[in-house]
């Protein structure tokens, strides 16, 4: 028997459909790209369109909620003759998913990391953390590479300025509002087995919590290794 989708289904069908378009997509990837808003003449520069293009593009990813407006003066000034605010685009933060037949693995997600918050012992988060880790090791070896690793499991890795590889997405994200800290030390397990699985010292991998991405970082590999050890799984295996 078919199932009839939710009228909330229906509106990322729709919005995944908007995505169809190579431009509007483009478009949308340099938007969720960037930590600064974008202009219309810089998104259309990045896209190589015209202006007249990229804003019919952009104002209907915007009517979808795919990307965020706001305005902004570029140059920075106030007052009379300073122009008039710039329309601007950044990443939206909603989520689509879209199914057939319909289902909900969030509420799933929802429903476990509950019960783990719960009064529970800390074997089960140590089980956890174990898992997410061999996810992690496992990874890290299909992949090869450590970016490689970390964009398959939807992370979205870019080094900063200062070296180290930040995650511009939590793949957790709707999780994370309630579950801050189980998420995050899930976090922290995944990528430290993905480190592993590359060969890499897992304890690259901090916690550092930033409003926007994921709550990891990896710092710069050190010019000298430190000693073999085993990963956070194997450790968690020989402890129990």
């Amino acid at each position: 028997m078919a199932r009839v989708g939710t009228a909330e289904s229906h509106q990322d069908l729709h919005e995944v459909s908007l995505l169809a378009d190579d431009v509007r997509r483009r478009l949308y990837e340099v938007v969720n790209g960037q930590d600064e808003p974008l202009t219309r003449d810089q998104a259309a520069a990045a896209v190589g369109v015209s202006r007249a293009l990229a804003a019919y593009h952009l104002d209907r990813l915007a009517e979808a909620g795919l990307v965020d407006v706001g305005f902004a003066r570029a140059t920075g000034r106030t007052g009379p003759g300073s122009g008039r605010p710039a329309k601007q685009y950044s990443p939206s933060s909603r989520e689509i998913a879209v199914s057939f037949p319909p289902r909900d693995y969030a509420l799933l997600a929802r429903i476990l990391a509950t019960a783990v918050d719960g009064p529970t012992s800390e074997r089960v988060r140590a089980a956890l953390a174990s898992a997410a880790a061999q996810e992690g090791e496992e990874l890290g070896r299909r992949s090869g590479t450590l970016p490689d690793a970390l964009t398959v499991a939807g992370y979205e890795p870019e080094t900063d300025l200062d070296g180290d590889l930040v995650l511009r997405n939590c793949p957790f994200h709707r999780i994370v509002q309630e579950h801050t800290d189980l998420v995050c030390s899930l976090n922290r397990a995944l990528v430290q087995g993905a480190l592993i699985g590359t060969g890499d010292d897992p304890e690259r991998a901090e916690l550092c919590p930033r409003t926007g991405r994921c709550c990891v970082i990896v710092h710069p590999e050190r010019a000298e290794a430190g000693p073999e050890r085993a990963s956070p799984a194997e450790e968690v295996r020989g402890g129990s």
